[in-house]
């Protein structure tokens, strides 16, 4: 009687502890059902980190795309690859290999505009691979895998496009609340220029930047699954003195029509108004 006595005081401290843990882990914690679509709408306030708004799944990795033009453009002034909202002007090569859209010349405030994807690779291959790293690690980023495709050795130029390089929802949030309070280590005008080039958008009475991107999950193997498209919107908003930062993530089980990252900004810029009523 008292051997179970004794076994009873033992086991009861660790299922109080196991409960606690499972209380205490947030909704955002939970993984995404494999092959099944899912989303994560999260808005936080730059200052304070104070959760203003989240839905979905929020701590799932995917390839940051065209979102990480955003540190690009920190990397790219600071590194004075990049001069100016219109400096450099580069030209486009046959040998970049892009779409019909971006074969042009384009500046830095074009490459943000329009997600010009060879722009990006130009300034990685400037920096080289050591620096790239280095600002890649610096910032913090994600998963911090600039790899790339298994045995092809493009990570400077292409871990960021659904590849090694990945980030979640709650990562972005992150990174963009040391971006606005100016925490990472680059010069105080490659904050401005970067400010400068971002693209802005209106929402109601906030004003917000941000950037898009669109890509496809991938599978263990690194294919990319074109049934598994996904889509980031990322940035913040302002309005009356308050700074908010927000990422949006949507990923689909079915192909897209069009970039999602497009829908996922239409979609947010719709809703932040309702969103966030004060």
């Amino acid at each position: 009687m008292r051997h179970g006595h004794l076994r009873f005081q033992f086991l009861a401290p660790i299922a109080f502890i196991a409960a606690s843990l499972a209380t205490a882990i947030p909704a955002s914690a939970q993984s995404a059902t494999p092959n099944q679509p899912f989303e994560c709408s999260l808005i936080v306030d730059a200052a304070s980190g104070e959760t203003v708004y989240q839905s979905g799944v929020c701590d799932q990795r995917v390839s940051p795309a065209s979102t990480f033009k955003l540190p690009l453009a920190l990397v790219g002034y600071d590194a004075g690859i990049l001069v100016d909202e219109h400096t450099p002007s580069w030209d486009y090569k046959p040998e970049f290999k892009a779409f019909q859209r971006d074969h042009r010349t384009v500046d830095p405030t074009i490459w943000e505009r329009d997600s010009v994807v060879w722009f990006s690779q130009e300034i990685t291959r400037s920096l080289g691979d050591k620096r790239f790293a280095a600002y890649v690690d610096k910032f913090d980023y994600g998963n911090k895998d600039i790899t790339g495709n298994a045995g092809k050795k493009d990570g400077l130029t292409h871990s960021w496009l659904s590849s090694s390089l990945k980030i979640s929802p709650v990562e972005q949030i992150g990174f963009l609340r040391d971006v606005v309070s100016r925490k990472l280590p680059v010069s105080a005008e490659a904050y401005d220029m970067t400010n400068a080039i971002l693209p802005a958008f209106q929402a109601g009475d906030w004003h917000v930047q941000g950037k898009t991107g669109s890509g496809w999950l991938t599978s263990k193997t690194g294919k990319i699954d074109r049934n598994r498209p996904f889509g980031w919107f990322i940035g913040w908003a302002e309005k009356d003195g308050r700074k908010l930062v927000f990422a949006r993530l949507v990923v689909s089980n079915d192909r897209a029509k069009s970039r999602m990252g497009l829908q996922a900004r239409a979609d947010f810029l719709k809703q932040l108004p309702t969103l966030v009523k004060n």
